[in-house]
């Protein structure tokens, strides 16, 4: 064994760069994975501390919906039935404009998000141990907190950020509508897990918050603490005194009710990331082999004088452990680089799709470094079973004759050929199962992937048929020769060609995805947009509104004699709770976006069903029934005739489901109701949005003008023509998947190092091969094409089987995955130019990864090349 291990040293160090490339294709996959897992542990970790740091010590709330409900049920609970501890909370978010001071003393123009947290400061001693100690401490007055208008209390932390001192002014912004708040103190957190809490925290008393975020007369909810030896006691006791609407809950459930809404975006970014370490592990099964057959001499002769077929096993294990080890370690660094500029794509997304998350910083956490570890080391390890197991399988006499392996992969090519077909048919099998897991999905797509590798034998074999006469009478001999090199060396080159495979079937697949979902949404837009103008006030989730128009500004816009007709709508976050046909079994509550619209002839064209009956579904739901998008009715089980019941201000309502329709906005899921059935169970009469329909004759953009102008006292609100909220609406959606891009990007640098990897590895190999070319008279030209033409045979040939590949998996992608993950049925289109690019980006990634081979290769001396060790 020390024998074998001062070879392996020697080999490698002979053979640098072959090492350095395995190494870094193993790090670049593990980068990817752990990147990714950072960047929503990221964002998991910065919503659950700001969920934890107003939670601070209660064990329950009292809550109602999304607006918040009166005041007046604190101080029943608390006067009247003598409940303690106890406390009110009014919350929300808010943006804030300010200049803020960074490490070079510099200062650039930032918007940041911060959580206004109104509290009762007398009410929170036994909740929030921060507003303890600062009392405790006196790290501020208590007098300006209530005597000063809209008095702000921030973290030291914070403030030193800001550049801020008690008696600043921070301007804030919500819904269009900007205040001005003052700095009267500031918070010393005593620990890291406090200052991390309290950094985007604002806190204020009751009644500024209430100012701040338009809930006058109302609260977010009530903290209560019960013992946890008396908690069902307390718990029967309190909910009788609850009115109708309000719901008594554990502190952290309805957080993770809300952050439960990003579990499939978080899954089907870790499932695109694990592409790139598949076509990692590729190039360490390539390495591994290769580095068998280039030793075949010295171990067969090492089998002839005694030694083990286990400890030649164990000296290509202990080889791949030491590659995958260092790149993984490497890997788990690169991660931690490239995460910090993805957790910004991620947390963008979240808040465009979710719910609002302010991400300051990477968060390392060890969970995801030890994941991506595993996957590393296991995933080389398992890579590597093969070539060892060939290595000690094989009789020395055959381990010394180099042709044994290309004639045992060319005889095993019918039988590689039926593995992948089976496997492929196994795969697609799987997709059919009865089953609305995304894991078995993407399950099913991995024997899909293998079985198409493991096709590649063959169909390399019939294209170089093809080619090869076209290149002999184009290329002379050497045509002919780099055509034949590639079918001659499957053993390098197959390897070669199935991960490059993967990584261009993934640009291809995940592109007609998107191109699909784009076009679908496009679609869905001509006929949802169907108003002129649209009015709506910013909102911190772009794809949900959380603002509401003002009332006088909205009145304003109705009167002018320029509007046609105009409807409004509103949407709510609400708790339902879902029933099967004639049935009350309960199932889990979930977080529900509702819509309310008034019906006309207009709002009604924008509504196409995918299930419902044209002619009583319009009657029916004037008279309360609901109409459902179709992600809604897939993620609980609704069907027509179904009863959904969700959390009003009147309690827990039941609403018939007569209609399920496309829909994109949200994959969450959307209730939609007549205005007037909403009022009846809810106590909100504000707008989200209005729908302008313009006057004939009256110019839409000089009567956004005229909105702009009769609003601007009261409101910035966003007013949009038709074609303007399009774009908008498609740039969200481009931000959306700007991330899938990035990911695209790098899985393709991963197969690009694989592709290098493969070329080196043949170049060292053909040493001798060219050597005797050379001494017979080829030129060093016709050696750089010969090279050459091969690096482009192999990216043609990847390219060209990417592109069955790439269709198969965005057909599970748009059918399976995206049906699974969000609900939606998107229609298919798959744009030539995805297949073409894909198809270039093949060819010229193997090209630029053979230039450095081609370049060696031309440069070898034949005495040198054919002289015998």
């Amino acid at each position: 064994m020390t024998l074998l291990f001062h070879a392996s040293v020697r080999y490698f160090a002979r053979h640098p760069w072959q090492l350095a490339l395995s190494i870094l294709g193993v790090a670049l996959g593990v980068a990817i994975v752990v990147s990714i897992d950072l960047a929503n542990a990221s964002a998991r970790a910065a919503f659950e501390r700001s969920a934890a740091s107003v939670s601070g010590a209660a064990t329950h709330h009292v809550v109602g919906n999304a607006n918040g409900f009166n005041e007046s049920i604190y101080a029943d609970l608390r006067a009247k039935h003598g409940v303690q501890p106890i406390a009110p909370i009014v919350e929300g978010n808010v943006l804030m404009q300010d200049s803020l001071r960074v490490a070079a003393n510099t200062s650039a123009s930032k918007r940041s998000i911060f959580h206004v947290f109104g509290v009762d400061i007398f009410a929170e001693r036994p909740f929030r141990p921060y507003l303890r100690n600062a009392q405790d401490a006196r790290s501020f007055d208590l007098a300006p907190f209530f005597t000063i208008p809209n008095a702000v209390v921030i973290s030291s932390g914070t403030a030193l950020i800001l550049g801020k001192q008690i008696g600043d002014t921070i301007r804030v912004e919500r819904g269009g509508k900007k205040y001005a708040t003052v700095l009267v103190g500031v918070v010393h957190p005593t620990d890291e897990g406090s200052r991390r809490a309290l950094e985007n925290v604002m806190l204020c008393d009751i009644s500024t918050a209430q100012d701040l975020l338009e809930m006058r007369g109302k609260l977010s909810r009530i903290d209560l603490i019960f013992p946890t030896d008396k908690e069902v006691f307390f718990t029967q006791k309190l909910t009788p005194l609850l009115p109708a609407g309000l719901e008594l809950m554990r502190s952290l459930a309805r957080p993770k009710r809300i952050e439960d809404m990003a579990k499939a975006f978080d899954l089907n970014l870790t499932a695109l990331s694990l592409l790139a370490l598949i076509v990692g592990l590729f190039m360490i099964y390539n390495t591994m082999t290769f580095s068998v057959v280039q030793r075949r001499q010295f171990l067969g002769m090492m089998r002839v004088m005694g030694v083990t077929r286990k400890e030649v096993f164990l000296l290509i294990m202990a080889e791949s452990l030491m590659i995958g080890v260092i790149g993984t370690a490497l890997g788990l660094a690169l991660g931690i680089v490239l995460g910090r500029g993805l957790v910004t794509l991620v947390s963008q997304t979240i808040n465009d799709l979710y719910f609002t998350v302010s991400v300051n910083g990477l968060e390392i956490a060890p969970l995801s470094l030890f994941k991506g570890a595993l996957l590393g080391v296991c995933g080389v390890l398992c890579a590597s079973l093969a070539p060892a197991r060939e290595a000690t399988l094989t009789p020395p006499r055959l381990v010394l004759n180099r042709s044994h392996d290309e004639t045992r992969i060319q005889s095993r090519i019918p039988l590689f050929s039926i593995l992948g077909a089976c496997s492929i048919a196994l795969g697609i099998a799987s997709l059919y199962l009865p089953t609305t897991s995304i894991y078995a999905g993407y399950a099913g797509l991995l024997p899909v992937i293998l079985g198409f590798a493991l096709l590649v034998p063959l169909t390399t074999t019939l294209i170089i048929r093809i080619v090869r006469p076209i290149l002999q009478r184009t290329s002379g001999f050497v045509g002919s020769m780099a055509a034949r090199g590639v079918t001659a060396t499957l053993s390098r080159t197959g390897i070669a060609i199935a991960a490059l495979m993967v990584a261009v079937s993934a640009t291809i697949g995940v592109g007609i995805m998107v191109k699909s979902f784009r076009q679908t949404v496009i679609e869905w837009l001509s006929y949802t947009l169907t108003a002129d103008i649209y009015v709506s006030p910013p909102s911190l989730v772009a794809r949900r509104g959380d603002a509401v128009v003002d009332s006088i500004a909205e009145n304003r816009i109705k009167a002018h004699p320029g509007v046609a007709e105009y409807t409004t709508f509103r949407t709510i976050l609400a708790e339902g709770q879902f029933f099967a046909p004639n049935s009350s079994e309960r199932k889990e509550t979930r977080m529900v976006q509702v819509l309310t619209t008034n019906l006309t002839s207009t709002t009604a064209k924008r509504f196409h069903f995918k299930e419902a009956d044209e002619n009583t579904v319009w009657k029916r739901f004037q008279a309360g029934d609901a109409v459902v998008s179709e992600a809604f009715a897939f993620h609980n089980g609704v069907q027509i005739g179904s009863d959904i019941s969700l959390s009003t201000d009147t309690g827990l309502q039941r609403f018939r489901v007569c209609g399920i329709y496309y829909e994109y906005a949200s994959d969450i899921g959307i209730v939609a109701l007549e205005r007037q059935t909403f009022n009846r169970y809810w106590n909100d009469r504000t707008s989200s949005g209005i729908s302008i329909f313009v006057k004939k004759g009256v110019s839409v953009d000089s009567l956004i003008q005229s909105f702009k102008l009769l609003t601007a006292d009261r409101q910035e609100l966003l007013i949009r023509s038709n074609r303007a909220l399009l774009a908008t609406s498609l740039e969200v959606f481009d931000r959306t998947f700007a991330i899938t891009d990035v990911l695209r990007l790098l899985t393709i640098l991963v197969s690009f190092v694989g592709v290098l990897s493969a070329l080196m590895a043949l170049q060292f190999e053909k040493a001798r091969e060219i050597g005797v070319l050379r001494a017979n008279g080829v030129t060093p030209r016709q050696v750089w094409l010969l090279t050459t033409l091969q690096t482009t045979l192999i990216g043609i040939i990847a390219g060209l089987l990417a592109i069955p590949v790439g269709i198969i998996l965005a057909l599970v992608l748009i059918f399976v995955i995206n049906q699974r993950s969000f609900g939606w049925t998107l229609q298919l289109f798959i744009s030539p130019d995805i297949i073409a690019q894909a198809l270039i980006l093949s060819v010229l990634a193997a090209i630029l990864a053979g230039l450095y081979p081609a370049w060696r290769t031309s440069r070898t001396s034949p005495a040198l090349a054919l002289r015998e060790e």
